[in-house]
């Protein structure tokens, strides 16, 4: 068997090109253009490669950019002050603080800070409660990446064994609430699971996000089961380059599932592609108009 790939370089392209059209229609008929502010303090290489390609897909999709680049010497105070000013600005309908934040500032505090309707992370608290109750909120970009992958090669979730890794409150807990939404059974598993491949091997629907290169082994996955690998790590090459690979050892994987997506090329593009769609959806709601369904 080999698997199908996932390609979600295809996928965000063809959701990206969805939002464009959704959003040039909402500039012809209600006259407004939906507006994101992204705040990057520091110089931090990872964070600037991301928020570079974040401001190129807001330009391309007709988006307003407000990019804000801080000092890593910035002060809390500072920061927040910052934020405020964008929760007041009518313009703005999306607020992204790209993350890690330097030391001296609390990076839970600054979250909470920004005003629920503008959290296009999805990362706010209330969101976060709003998501667990099953009430429509912003949710975390790259869960919903995920399972819009997922329902690329499976006509429905539900029913199915799905097995998160991970358990952070960015990508396994909002990924557990979202599959259970879509009727899935869900294990989160993490590093203190009883013999974790064996939990891994019941799943139908195998989403790791634990952070390791390529700890889930190919003998981890059910034969025919849908993989996503949300993992994004450097390892030491040859030649001292540092290539990328996910937290499934993909050439395993791929003679097992029956799809999965590669690292990179997968999850990565489609957590900008959902930044994007969650600032259409926060700007509609914003002016009173119907939240798109795309």
């Amino acid at each position: 068997m080999t698997a199908r790939i996932i390609d979600g370089k295809t996928i965000a392209a063809e959701l990206r090109t969805k939002i464009a059209a959704e959003v040039a229609r909402i500039q012809t008929a209600h006259k407004f253009v939906p507006g994101i502010a992204v705040v990057q303090v520091g110089e931090n290489p990872a964070s600037s490669v991301y928020v570079r390609s974040k401001s190129k897909a807001v330009a391309e999709a007709g988006m307003r950019a407000f990019d804000h680049k801080l000092p890593e010497s910035v002060s809390e105070a500072e920061l927040l002050m910052l934020i405020g000013k964008l929760n007041g600005d009518s313009r703005v309908n999306g607020i992204l603080v790209q993350l890690p934040l330097p030391p001296q500032i609390d990076a839970q505090k600054v979250i909470a800070s920004i005003e629920p309707d503008k959290d296009v992370d999805g990362f706010h608290p209330l969101n976060t409660g709003r998501h667990a109750s099953g009430i429509p909120g912003l949710v975390p970009c790259t869960p919903l990446g995920c399972v819009i992958l997922a329902k690329t090669v499976l006509p429905s979730l539900a029913g199915l064994e799905a097995v998160v890794i991970g358990r952070s409150n960015i990508v396994g807990k909002p990924m557990m609430q979202l599959l259970l939404a879509e009727d899935a059974t869900v294990t989160v598993a993490h590093s203190k699971t009883h013999d974790l491949p064996a939990v891994c091997r019941r799943a139908d629907l195998l989403i790791a996000a634990i952070g390791k290169p390529e700890m889930v082994r190919g003998d981890w996955i059910k034969p025919g089961a849908t993989v996503i690998d949300v993992g994004i790590n450097r390892v030491p090459g040859e030649g001292g380059k540092s290539p990328i690979v996910g937290d499934v050892a993909f050439a395993e994987a791929e003679k097992v599932a029956g799809a999965i997506t590669p690292v990179p090329g997968g999850v990565g593009p489609m957590t900008i592609a959902c930044l994007l769609l969650n600032t259409l959806r926060a700007a509609c709601a914003q002016n009173g108009l119907p939240v798109p369904t795309i």
